[in-house]
C-alpha cells in the first residue's frame, strides 16, 4: 500500500513521533493506522494514541434531564455558524425534549414534534437555513439521581460536549463536578468490569511487547505487566481515575465522602468519530509555496 503524506501527518499529529518513525511505522504495518501506532508505542517512540477529535461534523449536543432519566442528543450541521443560529438551537432543544420521551434514536428520528415526526423536522429545517442536517446520536440514562452538564455551551443545555452522570443519593453539587471531570478526562468505562475485554488484552499484549523490548526475562516482565495494566486502569476507567476537582482521591473514593455511588454515566461530543476529509498534505504544501 502507498505510504502518503497524508497518512504521515496523520500518525504524526496522533502519536507525536517523529516523521521518518511515522513513515517507517506505516510502511511496517502495511498502512495500517491502528497497528502503526501499536508499532511506535512497541517501540519507545509514542505514547497511547491520542483520540481523533478533527472532525468535519459541528453541530450541537444538547441535554435534557426529567426525573430518573437524562438524554443527551447531537444533531450535526456543515459548519459552526449554524450551531449559532438561534432557530437550529430552538429545534435542537426541542428535540432534546421530544427524546426523554423515546429510548433510542430510531424512535426519536420516528417521534412526533410539533405535528411533524423529528427527522422531517430536520428534513424541513435543512430547506430553510440551506446546510446538511442530521442527528446523529442519542445516549439516555435513569437513575435515582440523573445530573447533566455541557462544556462550551452556545446556549442553555447545549454546546460542544454534553455529559450525564447517574448516582444513588441526593447531592447535584457532586454529581456535577463528576460530570464536568468526565467532560475533561474523557474515561473509556465506569470500572474495570465494564471495559471491553478485547480492548484489555491488546493493551496488556501492546505493554508486553513494549517491555520485551527491555531484553528482561519473561519472569520480571509478568510482574512488570501487572504494575502497567494497574496504571491503565487507572487512567482510562472513571471510578480509578484521579480526581479532578481533589487529585489526591480517587472519583470513588470521592463519591464515598460525598455520600453518593455512581452508577452510569453518558458523554456526547460533536463529530466524534467522524474523520474530517482532509486534502493531501503535500498538495497543501505546494499550494502554499505556489
Amino acid at each position: 500500500m502507498a505510504i502518503t503524506a497524508a497518512m504521515v501527518k496523520e500518525l504524526r499529529d496522533s502519536t507525536g513521533a517523529g516523521m521518518m518513525d511515522a513513515k517507517k511505522a506505516l510502511t511496517e504495518s502495511n498502512g495500517d493506522m491502528e497497528a502503526a501506532v501499536d508499532w511506535l508505542r512497541t517501540k519507545g517512540l509514542a505514547k497511547a494514541a491520542k483520540k481523533s477529535g478533527r472532525t468535519a461534523a459541528e453541530g450541537l449536543v444538547a441535554v435534557a434531564v426529567s426525573g430518573g432519566k437524562g438524554v443527551a442528543v447531537e444533531v450535526n450541521s456543515e459548519t459552526d455558524f449554524v450551531a449559532k443560529n438561534a432557530d437550529f438551537q430552538k429545534m435542537v432543544a426541542g428535540i432534546a425534549d421530544v427524546a426523554l420521551g423515546t429510548s433510542d434514536i430510531d424512535a426519536l428520528k420516528a417521534a412526533d414534534m410539533n405535528g411533524k415526526s423529528v427527522e422531517q423536522t430536520v428534513t424541513d429545517a435543512v430547506a430553510v437555513i440551506g446546510e446538511n442536517m442530521s442527528v446523529r446520536r442519542m445516549a439516555a440514562l435513569e437513575g435515582d439521581t440523573v445530573v447533566n452538564y455541557v462544556h462550551n455551551a452556545a446556549a442553555p443545555g447545549m454546546g460542544n460536549i454534553g455529559v450525564l452522570v447517574a448516582m444513588t443519593g441526593d447531592n447535584e453539587a457532586f454529581g456535577r463536578q463528576v460530570a464536568m471531570h468526565i467532560a475533561a478526562a474523557n474515561p473509556a468505562s465506569l470500572s474495570e468490569a465494564d471495559l471491553d475485554p478485547a480492548v484489555v488484552e491488546k493493551e496488556k499484549q501492546v505493554q508486553m511487547d513494549i517491555a520485551r523490548e527491555s531484553g528482561k526475562p519473561e519472569a520480571v516482565i509478568e510482574k512488570m505487566i501487572v504494575g502497567r495494566m494497574k496504571k491503565y486502569m487507572a487512567e482510562v476507567t472513571l471510578l480509578n481515575q484521579q480526581f479532578v476537582v481533589n487529585p489526591d482521591v480517587t472519583v470513588a473514593q470521592a463519591a464515598e465522602e460525598a455520600g453518593v455511588t455512581i452508577t452510569g454515566y453518558t458523554r456526547l461530543a460533536v463529530g466524534e468519530g467522524i474523520e474530517k476529509v482532509e486534502e493531501d498534505f503535500a498538495a497543501e504544501v505546494a499550494k502554499l509555496n505556489g
